[in-house]
C-alpha cells in the first residue's frame, strides 16, 4: 500500500477497533458484575451480552445499502451517535432490562459494513487483501486489549462507570470520522432480490456461516469464562488479577496467529488455513469441556483459541471484498457483518439458555457442535473459489 491508503486504513481500522473494543469491554466481566442489576438471571446476563448483535445484525443491510447511495460519512456519523446513546443509557440502568436495552442501541449503530466498503473504496484492488487483513488483525488486537482494560475499569469504576468509558469512546470515533473524505458513491441501485442475490452465492454464503458461527463461540466462551474463572479460583472474586492470565494469552496468541495469515495472503492458500484454525478452535472447544480448568490449562486453551479466533477474524474480511463486486460492496459487507453479529446474538440467547437449563460446562458442549458443523461446511468449498 501507498503512504495515502496506509493512512487511511489506519483511520478506519481506529474506528473500527474503538468501536467494538468498547462493545467487548463488557464481555470478561458482565456475568461476575451482573448480580448488581435488579432481575438479573443467567438468561437476561446472556441476553445482555449478546443483544447488541441483533440490531446489528438487523441493521448491517440497510446501513451498507444506503451508504452505497448517500455516501460513507453519513452513516458513520449516525452509527454513531447510536452507539453514544446506548451506552448513555446503559451507564445510568439500576435494571439488567434497561442494560438489555442499552446494548440493543448500542448495536443499533450497524456501521461495521460501512467502514469495510469505505475501506474498499480508496484502497487499490490490489492492495484490498492487505488492508482488510490488516484491519481485521486490529479488531482482534482490540478484543484481546478489551480483556485486560475491561476489568480494570470496571474493579475501579464499577459497570456504571465502564459504560461511560464506552460512550467517551464513541466520541473519539466521531473524532476519528470527521477526518475521513465524503466522496458522492458512483453508482446507484435499488435493493432488490436480484441484487441481494449478488451476494447470496454459495461461497460468499460460505463465509457468512464462517463468522457467524465464529462469534457465536465467541460470546458462549464469554458467558462462560469469566465465572469459571472465579470459580476454579484462578483469578479473585472480583477480576482484579483477570490481566495475569489474560495478558500472557494475548502475547503469546498474536504471535500464533501471524503464521497462519502470512500463509494465506502470501501464498493464497485461504482455505487450508481456515481448515487449520477451525481445526485449532475445535480443539480448544473439546478441550474446554473435557478437562478441569487449571491456571496452566486456561492459558493454554485461551491462547489456542485466540490464535483461531484472531487468524479467521483478519481472514474473512480479506475474502470477502475480493469476491464481492465493487458496485454490491456495501450490500455483501451488510450480509457479512449482519452474519457476524446474528452469531453474537444467537450465542448470548442459546449460551445463556442453556446455562440457565444445564450448567456452564455445557455451554462447550453446543460450541463444539457448532465448530463440526463449521468445518463441514469450509471443506466442502472449492479450493479455487478461495
Amino acid at each position: 500500500m501507498n503512504k495515502n491508503e496506509h493512512l487511511f486504513a489506519l483511520k478506519i481500522s481506529s474506528i473500527m477497533a474503538t468501536r467494538m473494543f468498547g462493545l467487548f469491554m463488557i464481555f470478561p466481566v458482565f456475568s461476575v458484575y451482573a448480580t448488581q442489576y435488579e432481575n438479573t438471571t443467567p438468561y437476561l446476563i446472556g441476553l445482555a451480552i449478546g443483544i447488541y448483535g441483533l440490531t446489528q445484525a438487523v441493521l448491517q443491510i440497510p446501513f451498507g445499502y444506503l451508504s452505497d447511495q448517500y455516501g460513507r460519512k453519513p452513516l458513520l456519523v449516525a452509527g454513531l451517535v447510536f452507539f453514544f446513546i446506548g451506552s448513555v443509557v446503559a451507564a445510568n440502568s439500576t435494571d439488567i432490562i434497561h442494560v438489555v436495552i442499552g446494548r440493543a442501541l448500542q448495536g443499533s449503530g450497524a456501521i461495521s459494513a460501512v467502514l469495510m466498503a469505505f475501506l474498499a473504496d480508496f484502497v487499490s484492488k490490489e492492495q484490498r487483501s492487505k488492508a482488510n487483513a490488516f484491519v481485521g488483525m486490529q479488531i482482534g488486537l482490540a478484543f484481546m486489549l478489551s480483556l485486560l482494560i475491561g476489568p480494570m475499569i470496571t474493579v475501579n469504576l464499577g459497570l456504571s462507570g465502564l459504560f461511560w468509558v464506552i460512550a467517551g469512546l464513541s466520541i473519539v470515533a466521531m473524532v476519528i470520522v470527521a477526518t475521513l473524505p465524503h466522496a458522492k458513491p458512483c453508482t446507484q441501485y435499488v435493493l432488490s432480490m436480484a441484487n441481494l442475490k449478488q451476494v447470496l452465492t454459495a461461497k460468499l454464503l460460505k463465509l457468512d456461516f464462517s463468522v457467524f458461527t465464529l462469534h457465536l463461540i465467541l460470546t458462549c466462551i464469554f458467558i462462560v469464562m469469566p465465572l469459571l474463572l472465579v470459580e476454579n479460583k484462578i483469578v479473585l472474586s472480583d477480576l482484579s488479577d483477570n490481566w495475569r492470565v489474560y495478558l500472557p494469552v494475548m502475547l503469546l496468541s498474536f504471535v500464533g496467529m501471524l503464521p497462519i495469515i502470512i500463509v494465506a495472503e502470501k501464498f493464497k492458500k485461504h482455505k487450508f488455513m481456515m481448515i487449520s484454525a477451525i481445526l485449532i478452535m475445535l480443539l480448544s472447544q473439546l478441550l474446554f469441556y473435557k478437562i478441569s480448568l487449571s491456571y496452566t490449562a486456561f492459558l493454554v486453551l485461551m491462547t489456542l483459541f485466540f490464535i483461531a479466533f484472531n487468524a479467521m477474524e483478519a481472514m474473512l474480511p480479506s475474502m470477502i471484498s475480493r469476491i464481492a463486486t465493487d458496485d454490491k460492496r456495501g450490500l455483501a459487507m451488510g450480509m457479512y457483518s449482519t452474519s457476524q453479529f446474528l452469531g453474537a446474538f444467537v450465542g448470548g440467547v442459546v449460551g445463556g439458555a442453556i446455562y440457565h437449563i444445564k450448567d456452564l460446562n455445557s455451554v462447550f458442549l453446543f460450541t463444539l457442535l457448532m465448530t463440526i458443523i463449521w468445518l463441514g461446511v469450509v471443506l466442502s468449498i472449492k479450493s479455487q473459489k478461495l
